[in-house]
């Protein structure tokens, strides 16, 4: 009876450990394929996620010999890395965050950037064809988000507009230009410059929207450099760039500021807010080159709908506007408005360029070229070049940042490329990246 029940149990065991095995070596197989498949995936088909760092995606170079030509995997990867613009000189890199806005220094030799990384980058450009840039990075006070950045006395020292939880600051950071120590230099680093002077919720708790500076060169001005902050709010304040002193400030009272910019010779203020009207101030300085006042004495007044954006031309007398009506307007700054003389319209041009609806664009920032002779207007990821004079397209880079532009600058003077004197514009985008340009030729279609 007992070795019946035991030869009962037995086989059923048996059985179980059989199937068991089977099962095993079945499984054992398949985990054996999957992981030759994964394995034999090409390179090309991970380094499609652009989310992924280079420096982390599988890659199987390192199997190469030295000496040997490695494998092209990715063919858009190195097609993405070219210039893909005849007017793309260079693009200076190391931002780790959105590019929030740039400028030239008077010399154009530097160029100043600040990043959401909260770090404020001086880049000094002897060639924009250069391989690499000396570069001055300055960290901004934590939880400070810049948003805005001139240069104040020449190139030797930048001001710099920041975003924390109680409000907008202003720090001008001296010596950053200055020549590296001897500790320094060996390491390829410049010594960190020192704040100055600085400023809190110079706007209460609104965000300055951009910085603007200038020369005082007007009247019994004395050179010193005057710098504007204009606030996401109403008020625009004037700072003399040295000293840090606040010297006036005006209230747009148009709904809400979208920005402002000062005239060349440091005389005008003026500002594009959400109306179609733009309001401009004179600064008006006494016999000893201080500010005596800030007084309003124009209103631009001709499109249909609100100024997005506008910009002096070098010889301070003419001021260009850009409308969602769809125009640019040239006007004549240089009449006799204190015997209410009103501001001429010189001339009005179509913004040329459409979405893929054949809606005419939105132009967001404009800069002028020192010459007086080339309009460069941004739309969300588009750059173009405009004849002043006619308004006729120069040249367009659809997708000259990967993402929108932030902001543009033109170098106040020519600037090597290559040896030779060159017309340069930066751009800045929310891609991390601040790229150099060529102007087109003025005279071309």
């Amino acid at each position: 009876m007992a070795a019946s029940l035991v030869s009962l149990l037995t086989a059923p065991l048996i059985s179980a450990v059989l199937g068991g095995a089977i099962a095993l070596v079945f499984l054992a197989g398949y985990l054996r394929r999957k992981r030759a498949a994964i394995a034999h995936i090409p390179p090309s088909a991970t380094a499609a996620a652009p989310d992924q760092p280079k420096h982390v995606r599988p890659s199987n170079q390192a199997h190469h010999k030295k000496g040997h030509a490695r494998p092209h995997h990715n063919a858009a990867d190195k097609d993405a890395a070219k210039k893909h613009h005849h007017l793309d000189v260079n693009t200076l890199r190391g931002h780790t965050d959105s590019v929030t806005a740039l400028h030239f220094s008077n010399d154009g030799a530097n160029l100043a950037t600040v990043c959401a990384d909260g770090a404020v980058r001086v880049f000094r450009i002897d060639d924009t064809s250069s391989k690499s840039f000396k570069i001055l990075r300055i960290n901004l006070p934590a939880g400070a988000h810049p948003t805005g950045v001139a240069f104040s006395e020449g190139s030797s020292s930048v001001v710099v507009a920041a975003q924390a939880l109680l409000g907008s600051s202003l720090y001008m950071y001296a010596d950053v230009s200055a020549p590296p120590t001897a500790q320094n230099k060996q390491q390829g680093k410049l010594s960190p410059p020192e704040i100055k002077w600085s400023h809190q919720k110079i706007h209460g708790k609104e965000s300055v929207l951009n910085l603007a500076a200038a020369r005082a060169t007007h009247g019994p001005g004395d050179g010193s450099t005057i710098i504007i902050s204009c606030s996401e709010a109403t008020d625009i304040k004037v700072w003399h760039g040295k000293s840090g002193k606040e010297l006036g400030t005006v209230d747009t009272n148009q709904l809400k500021n979208n920005m402002a910019d000062i005239s060349p010779n440091g005389r005008f203020i003026a500002a594009a807010a959400f109306t179609a009207d733009v309001k401009v101030w004179e600064i008006v300085y006494s016999k000893d080159s201080s500010v005596k006042e800030v007084n309003k004495v124009m209103q631009l007044m001709g499109h249909k709908s609100a100024v997005t954006s506008l910009c002096f031309a070098p010889n301070s007398e003419q001021i260009i506007t850009a409308s969602k009506d769809g125009s640019i307007r040239v006007w004549n700054i240089n009449v006799r408005y204190h015997l209410d003389e009103d501001p001429k319209t010189l001339r009005v041009l179509s913004i040329p360029l459409h979405d893929s609806k054949g809606s005419v664009c939105q132009y967001d920032h404009m800069s002028i070229s020192p010459d007086g002779k080339i309009l460069a207007v941004t739309s969300g990821s588009t750059l173009q070049w405009l004849c002043v004079e006619t308004g006729a397209v120069l040249d367009t880079a659809e997708k000259a940042h990967e993402g929108d532009i932030t902001g543009i600058a033109w170098a106040p003077r020519t600037i090597l490329n290559g040896g030779v004197p060159a017309f340069i514009l930066g751009s800045a985008g929310v891609d991390k990246k601040v790229k150099l340009w060529l102007a087109p030729e003025a005279g071309s279609t």
